[in-house]
């Protein structure tokens, strides 16, 4: 139900703030204090963001509830055309495409992550790997050239990164292959490395279907967020006070 995603919520806790703050701002006119525009989107940002904190949306909501007030007032003071905010919200619409149901932002891993994966995978033969969530497709492509034998893919909801990763693979010659589509219309038992750098609202979702679909002597690796198993979870540290990179073998 529309009412149950985050995007949903956070417009509703925008709209909640707006009534006390506007109630405050009334309030403090009678007395002859009145809040300028500045310190009311201010007031309404903090507000709007500590509700999110309080029920419990994911942290990265917290900056975007903040600031909307303050970027649509600074949008008003700027005059900008219509027209432009129409476009930026079609160019973060093809970006973040379904943040708003699957709650898993653009999050871009680093070539040391990629390195580390590559140092995990079985040697001697030829792979089939798949990126869940592929963004701009740098470690897909990173892997496509380590691994010439393999096969490579990448899967992307949002269709501007997915886009943009094929025309990085067509331009670089890289042998990577990009699909756009939901990872959960994959079947895991196909791959040898499953690789996620997705958030935690999806784990428990994505550790169930790897428990249901992939096959013995495959890999499950996530990027900073947990998998959800009691054991068995190979842990390595990239990068010095980085996140851990989470290794599952079944």
């Amino acid at each position: 139900m529309i009412s149950r995603t985050p995007a949903f919520q956070a417009l509703l806790v925008q709209a909640g703030a707006l009534l006390p703050c506007a109630a405050l701002a009334v309030a403090l006119e009678s007395f002859g204090h009145g809040l300028t525009l500045l310190q009311a989107a201010l007031l309404q940002g903090l507000l709007a963001a500590l509700i999110s904190w309080k029920v419990g949306l994911a942290r990265w909501w917290l900056p975007i509830q903040l600031l909307f007030p303050i970027a649509l007032l600074a949008g008003l003071a700027l005059h900008l055309p219509p027209w432009l905010a129409a476009a930026a919200f079609l160019v973060l619409l093809g970006w973040y495409w379904s943040t708003y149901r699957t709650q898993v932002p653009y999050y871009p891993s680093s070539p040391a992550v990629w390195r580390a994966v590559q140092a995990e995978l079985p040697q001697g033969r030829a792979l089939r790997i798949i990126d869940i969530g592929s963004g701009l497709g740098g470690f897909t492509m990173h892997l496509a050239g380590a691994r010439p034998e393999s096969e490579v893919m990448g899967i992307e909801l949002a269709p501007v990164p997915w886009l943009l990763s094929r025309l990085r693979a067509v331009l670089s010659g890289s042998r990577a292959r990009f699909l756009r589509g939901d990872y959960d219309q994959l079947n895991f038992a196909e791959y040898d490395l499953v690789f996620a750098y997705l958030s935690p609202a999806a784990m428990p979702a994505l550790w169930s279907k790897a428990q249901r679909e992939m096959r013995a002597g495959s890999l499950l690796a996530s990027y900073e967020f947990e998998i959800p198993a009691a054991n068995g979870i190979k842990t390595i540290r990239t990068t010095e006070g980085g996140p851990l990179l989470y290794i599952r073998a079944f």
